[in-house]
Parts: C-alpha cells; sequence; structure tokens
C-alpha cells in the first residue's frame, strides 16, 4: 500500500503552483524469478492516470531471472588479474565482464558500457539485498522492460502510468550515489528547452533538463539504501513535459568516455 507521502510544493513558468506528492509502495514481498511484479504493486496501489511508477532495476531483474550464481561462475585469467588488484571475488568479477560490451577503466574499479547504452561502476551488476552467492544484473534492454511493465499495469488496473526503472550510481566529480533512470516508458526522457528563452528573453541553445533522472533520484530517497524494502515508489503530480529520449551520448560526441579510451592506451598521458 502507499505511505506516508514525500509532498514537495514547487512553481514553475510554464507550471503554475503544483503539489507532487512521491509514495512508496510498501509491503511487496521479496522478489523472485518468475512473481509477476506488476501484479505484486497494483494488489497494493491504487493508481492515477498520470502516475509515474519508479522500479528498482534489480527488483525488475530478479522477476526477469537476470541473476547469475556465482558458484556456476569459471573466471578467466582476465577476472583473476583485476579481482586480485581490486580485491574482489573473480567470479563477481567475471560476471561484469560478461554483462560488459566496453570496459572503460579496470582500476581502481571497474567501469563499463552496458548494451543498452548506460555506463555505470561494475556495470549495474550488484550483490546487495540479494542471496549470497548470487549477483543481479541489470535487465538487458531496460527500454522494453519498463514498457512491459507500463503495459502490464494497463492492463490490470486500467490506468495510464509511466514507468522508470532506476538504479544507483556515483557521479564523476562527486562524493556520493544517487538514483538515474536506466530504462523508462511513457515519458520522455530529456526536456529540451532549446528554442525557449529565459527570464531576460535571451534564447536557450543548449538546455536539455534530464527529467527521468531528475524522478529517479527523488524516487531513490523514498526507496532508501541498505535494508529498508521499498523498491517501488509513485510519483504523482508532475505535469507532462515535452522533449526526447537521446538520453546518452553517442560514443563519437562523448568526451569524457574519449578521454578515459585515451588514458587506458597511454596511462603516462594522464597531467
Amino acid at each position: 500500500m502507499l505511505r506516508s507521502p514525500a509532498t514537495l510544493i514547487t512553481t514553475g513558468v510554464d507550471y503554475l503552483t503544483m503539489t507532487i506528492q512521491v509514495m512508496g509502495i510498501h509491503g511487496l514481498p521479496i522478489i523472485h524469478a518468475g512473481d509477476d511484479l506488476a501484479a505484486l504493486i497494483c494488489e497494493r496501489t491504487a493508481f492515477e492516470d498520470g502516475d509515474i511508477l519508479c522500479i528498482a532495476s534489480s527488483v525488475s531483474a530478479k522477476a526477469n531471472g537476470q541473476t547469475r550464481n556465482l558458484t556456476e561462475i569459471e573466471p578467466t585469467e582476465r577476472a583473476k588479474a583485476i579481482a586480485a588488484t581490486a580485491g574482489e571475488d573473480p567470479r563477481f568479477i567475471q560476471v561484469i565482464l560478461d554483462a560488459s560490451v566496453d570496459v572503460l577503466l579496470e582500476s581502481p574499479f571497474i567501469l563499463a558500457a552496458v548494451p543498452c547504452g548506460h555506463i555505470g561502476v561494475r556495470a549495474g551488476v550488484d550483490r546487495s539485498n540479494v542471496e549470497d552467492d548470487t549477483a543481479t544484473l541489470l535487465p538487458p534492454d531496460p527500454m522494453a522492460a519498463a514498457a512491459g511493465i507500463r503495459e502490464d499495469i494497463q492492463r490490470i488496473a486500467a490506468r495510464s502510468v509511466a514507468v522508470i526503472l532506476t538504479d544507483t550510481c556515483g557521479r564523476a566529480f562527486r562524493r556520493g550515489q544517487t538514483g538515474h533512470a536506466v530504462g523508462w516508458s511513457g515519458v520522455p526522457a530529456i526536456r529540451d528547452f532549446r528554442g525557449d528563452t529565459d527570464l531576460f528573453g535571451h534564447p536557450l541553445t543548449i538546455t536539455e533538463e534530464a527529467v527521468v533522472d531528475e524522478v529517479a533520484g527523488f524516487a531513490n530517497i523514498v526507496m532508501g539504501e541498505s535494508n529498508n524494502g521499498v523498491p517501488a515508489v509513485v510519483v504523482r503530480g508532475l505535469p507532462a513535459w515535452q522533449g526526447h529520449d537521446r538520453l546518452y551520448f553517442r560514443p563519437e560526441e562523448d568526451v569524457m568516455r574519449q578521454a578515459l579510451r585515451t588514458f587506458r592506451q597511454n596511462p603516462e598521458s594522464a597531467p
């Protein structure tokens, strides 16, 4: 059931005054492979049209069986070498390498890209809030996973609800982790202000707001970390926005990715 909504009052040039509620869905059981995640959520939630449902990607992965049992993993020599440097289980490192399409850093931690375009520490592979010797992976196609949950909710609850799959990620240049969107359906990722003007009439040429990440970050506050046990959150009252879904830079336009690749190829080039 929904409990203890956190309420945010804000104003905006286009939005006037609005009330946004961010509500954790409590009482969900431990999710296992094969569980009907959408049905379990609908049993505990009275959705309204326009709601945004944020779900921890690890829960979606568990429901879809996207986990690896470390006892069944045979690490390669590369995994063993990285593990020795990082002080990690080589089987866990092998799962990370298997999930990655591009490893940008191996030390002091693995920073890797996964097929959907997301780049994260350990490729988003996680061992928290799962059974011993188990690792969860990011959904291989998180956009399709989010769309599937959205369709299921439409079928079960007869409500039009957007869905964002979230993951906790660190940020360059800053300490601490925040929630990020890794898959979404029913809302555009980016609110595009290009072509608009600021308060003084100056044209905006580069301003693009990653709204799905902002929503995921606030949802993460309600989800909490460690043993809170709130893997799903409803955001209500956020007006619709216009934009696009090009959240990830293409490799050729991502200057950070290019710099990391240069550093890996020639560490002596670092200042």
